[in-house]
């Protein structure tokens, strides 16, 4: 009996010293969860365009207006994964001068970091300029040149701005050291640079501007050649009769582009030429008065179509719809998947076709569920890829890669409005009005597809003034069309220097389906789509 009390005291002398000595002796070896956090909202006053969230580097860029003082930015609201604490609250003034580093944490620490882009716009008009002065910011220096019939001794500034807009004050440094006034469209010896005190903020900054006299009358610059359509650039002398001339690289007819097709800008000379044929060489000029500029080719490239602009291909996977063959390449999706765990897929393949061949694309709105259990979806289409369902929402990617340069879409509809019956808050007052359908189209220059999320709370959908967005073009309708109508949607390009990297295109029959607003009932058909390369 002795022993077995013996025994059981060592036991639990042993236990005891695990117990003090080393906690570990019982692990806890189940690993936390891993939730990436993310900044998904960010604001402030003065904001001029969409923030960028580049959910790969953490980084946020807002672009803001050029009179904001970068060191008070005043936050009108930072919102991030929900169930974290955001780290910045509304109505906090933050110094976005230089990039700012902030720290989320719930599991794990996710630093991301916070600036801004500002644009100031710098410009300086002088009479008989050649061309556009040359402005650099960050050395603060200025060249210009004059035409070759004018003279460096007698120099007219008609217009010159170099800080932001109505806070700034620009003054000439006299070579004694005084600030002057600086005399517009007056005679200006630039025979050596002279100096401009620029004050706005706290920030004082001194410029150099040196004006030289051009050999040249005219200048011929470089295309930027797309399948149907270039634009030309180069120089004239300003107040000139400018323009350009072009021919095929195998003919010796020159011909003018028409006037209305050409920018003068002070004697920076661009121009639109349309009409031209995919793959082939061409050789353009400028001309200044009876002044030409030097011959330079472009060759324009071959058209790209839209993939499964036809609508045929079709598959079926339990009860989704999935617009590309079985074992095709996927270039449209629906956000449709997400309804079909309470129900069917509201956008499906038809014959119904503007032509009566092949399949049309019937997209639905409608309510998905059981009495009062479900929500209501928008029939919808979109070049992009569905990622996951969380709950009864959708994650979506939009946008695929493509880097031509249409100019137009093209396509076919038909559709049947239905009243708004759904409503989600700050869309109260669409209720009982009819639905309208959407397609839109943009060419982006993003790093990666957009996230479209459309949980509420966790909202994040496309915005056509987002910074990425190079050409964009919409259609929007709430009248119904029972018979195919034509539809052809010109781009609108922001910047034609710029070359696309994705292509966004979709289709819904809510416009603002995204919100979950719409009228059930609400079915719009499309079917054939095209890309046009000219105008």
């Amino acid at each position: 009996m002795k022993r077995r009390i013996l025994n059981i005291s060592l036991i639990l002398i042993c236990f005891l010293s695990c117990m003090q000595i080393n906690i570990s002796c019982i692990s806890n070896d189940i690993p936390y969860p891993v939730i990436s956090l993310q900044i998904l909202t960010f604001e402030v006053e003065g904001q001029e365009g969409s923030t960028i969230i580049d959910k790969v580097t953490r980084t946020v860029t807002v672009p803001l207006k050029e009179t904001i003082n970068l060191k008070e930015v005043v936050v009108k609201q930072c919102k991030v994964t929900e169930g974290v604490e955001a780290p910045l609250d509304s109505a906090t003034v933050i110094d976005l001068s230089s990039p700012k580093k902030y720290t989320i944490s719930l599991y794990q620490d996710y630093e991301w970091t916070i600036q801004a882009s500002q644009t100031i716009e710098r410009k300086l008009t002088i009479k008989n300029q050649f061309g556009k002065p040359k402005i650099n910011s960050k050395t603060h220096e200025i060249t210009a040149e004059v035409a070759k019939t004018a003279s460096q001794k007698n120099v007219y500034i008609s217009d010159i701005k170099l800080g932001p807009a109505e806070i700034s004050t620009q003054t000439f440094l006299d070579p004694s050291g005084n600030e002057i006034e600086i005399p517009l469209n007056t005679a200006l010896d630039f025979s050596f640079p002279k100096t401009v005190i620029v004050r706005y903020h706290d920030i004082e900054e001194k410029w150099t501007i040196s004006i030289s006299r051009s050999d040249k009358s005219v200048a011929t610059g470089e295309a930027d050649a797309w399948v149907n359509v270039a634009w030309l650039h180069g120089n004239g002398e300003e107040g000139a009769n400018n323009g350009f001339e072009y021919k095929p690289a195998d003919s010796s007819e020159w011909k003018v582009v028409a006037a209305e097709n050409v920018n003068d800008d002070d004697g920076e000379l661009t121009a639109r030429l349309s009409g031209l044929k995919s793959n082939t060489t061409y050789v353009y000029r400028a001309y200044s008065g009876s002044d030409y500029g030097e011959e330079v080719s472009f060759t324009t490239s071959e058209p790209v179509t839209l993939p499964g602009g036809s609508f045929d291909e079709w598959h079926q996977v339990d009860k989704v719809w999935n617009p590309w063959a079985i074992n095709g390449t996927p270039i449209w999706d629906t956000g449709n998947k997400g309804a079909t765990t309470m129900g069917d897929s509201n956008t499906q393949p038809t014959d119904d076709t503007w032509n009566g061949k092949g399949k049309a694309a019937r997209l639905e709105s409608k309510f998905i569920g059981l009495g009062s259990i479900g929500k209501f979806a928008a029939g919808n289409l979109f070049i992009g890829e569905y990622i996951r369902t969380e709950g009864t929402n959708g994650v979506l990617d939009f946008g695929k890669p493509f880097t031509a340069r249409p100019t137009k879409l093209k396509g076919h509809y038909k559709y049947s409005t239905a009243p708004i019956s759904y409503v989600s808050s700050g869309y109260e007052h669409l209720k009982e009005k009819p639905d309208t359908c959407a397609i839109y189209i943009a060419l982006t220059d993003w790093k990666e597809p957009l996230e479209i999320r459309t949980k509420p709370s966790d909202l994040s959908v496309f915005n056509k003034n987002d910074p990425g967005v190079i050409a964009y073009a919409e259609f929007y309708s709430g009248e119904t069309v029972t018979e195919y109508k034509s539809f052809e949607l010109t781009l609108d390009y922001r910047d034609t220097s710029r070359v696309p990297t994705y292509l966004v295109l979709v289709c819904s029959a809510s416009k603002f389906g995204d919100f979950f607003v719409g009228g059930p009932g609400a079915l719009l058909y499309v079917d054939d789509f095209s890309l046009e390369y000219d105008y």
